[in-house]
């Protein structure tokens, strides 16, 4: 059991980091009843749902299904390309960056190895890892630290969706351009899997409950109704997802909401942090999601002013640049480690000068 819990932090350095933070500020601030206010029960309850929902789709193939769809019906290698990419972008609005990237960077891969596009799976991969971490800033629900800021800022739904319409667009012509100047026109053949979805009722179901989940981020629906709603009925269909639940990253929330909590009590600390965020909100998040990743980056320079909503704008931006700056981009690094080693150092020269071009440009949208 120890060996097991001991790999359970060690491959989440993130979540390790989270639980340091927490347990040192523990010791400054020792346990009491008011952590109890630290956490932001809300933003669990959402992050929860929908993790047992997105993966009730993946195991029933739905968005493999879509993907094939779209696929058949492409004939050049430029279209193969625009369809991964642009899978990855909208794909991310709805089941967020990581599940997007999870899905769909093998499901490219192999694609790009029928067609013999295999040495442009470096760029592709890394074009399809922007599109997932952009795409997904559009919506409250498109990635963990959109759910958790879009809590704190008061926003209506439209809002948001307003105040983000313009970076998302942008990265939408960004991703456009890069397409058109890295893939010719060439004209190929493509055989992909059209087999039917078995479990339409179940899909369907699915479905409903994510309606649920959006409807909860509208305000409309209370956080217990829809917690309740979709345990019972992912327990009474299939129980075994609460298996696949990442339960890491829920604890990496909390540790987090414990260690910014407990900063909270230090008056020097946090008058020193609100004097460098005050009217640098864009900037310092972008800087901060470079050395910390995003969610924990959103998380901690939160408490420290009210400019919420410049600050979504910068953590979501603040997701390009370093492998770390978004950790879902790990798991397309993953993805090209396991199949192709050789081309590692490729795919992070490629990964970071991309990013990079994307970045300087959304920064100066932004300021």
């Amino acid at each position: 059991m120890g060996k097991k819990i001991l790999y359970f932090f060690r491959s989440d350095i993130v979540l390790t980091i989270s639980l340091i933070l927490a347990a040192a500020s523990c010791v400054m601030i020792p346990p009491n009843i008011q952590y109890l206010e630290y956490v932001d029960y809300h933003t669990l309850i959402l992050l929860f749902c929908l993790m047992l929902i997105v993966e009730g789709l993946r195991r029933e193939g739905f968005f493999q299904h879509i993907g094939n769809l779209i696929l058949s019906r492409v004939k050049r290698k430029r279209g193969i390309v625009f369809t991964l990419v642009f899978l990855c972008f909208f794909s991310s609005m709805f089941i967020t960056n990581d599940v997007a990237l999870i899905t769909f960077v093998p499901f490219g891969i192999l694609i790009l190895e029928m067609t013999g596009m295999t040495a442009r799976i470096c760029y592709t991969v890394t074009l399809m890892t922007i599109a997932a971490n952009l795409g997904s800033m559009f919506t409250p629900f498109g990635n963990p630290q959109n759910l958790y800021l879009y809590s704190l800022s008061g926003l209506r739904l439209y809002q948001f969706l307003a105040l983000m319409l313009p970076y998302t667009a942008a990265a939408a012509i960004l991703l456009i351009l890069f397409v058109l100047a890295g893939y010719r026109q060439t004209q190929i053949q493509i055989q992909v899997d059209r087999s039917k979805i078995e479990n339409r009722k179940l899909i369907i179901l699915y479905l409903i409950l994510f309606a649920l989940c959006v409807l909860t981020v509208a305000g409309f629906v209370p956080h217990l109704v829809t917690l309740l709603a979709v345990t019972a009925v992912i327990f009474l269909k299939n129980g075994g997802l609460f298996k696949e639940v990442d339960y890491a990253l829920l604890l990496t929330f909390v540790f987090f909401f414990i260690f910014v909590g407990n900063l909270d009590h230090f008056e020097e600390l946090r008058a020193f942090i609100s004097r460098i965020l005050k009217g640098h909100e864009k900037m310092v998040g972008i800087a901060a999601s470079q050395v910390m990743s995003n969610v924990p980056a959103a998380m901690l320079l939160s408490n420290y002013t009210s400019q919420i909503q410049e600050l979504i704008i910068g953590v979501n931006i603040g997701g390009l640049g370093t492998l770390i700056a978004s950790m879902a981009s790990l798991i397309s690094y993953k993805q090209i480690n396991n199949r192709y080693p050789e081309m590692k150092w490729k795919y992070m020269a490629v990964f970071t000068l991309c990013n990079l071009m994307f970045l300087v440009v959304l920064c100066v949208i932004g300021l």
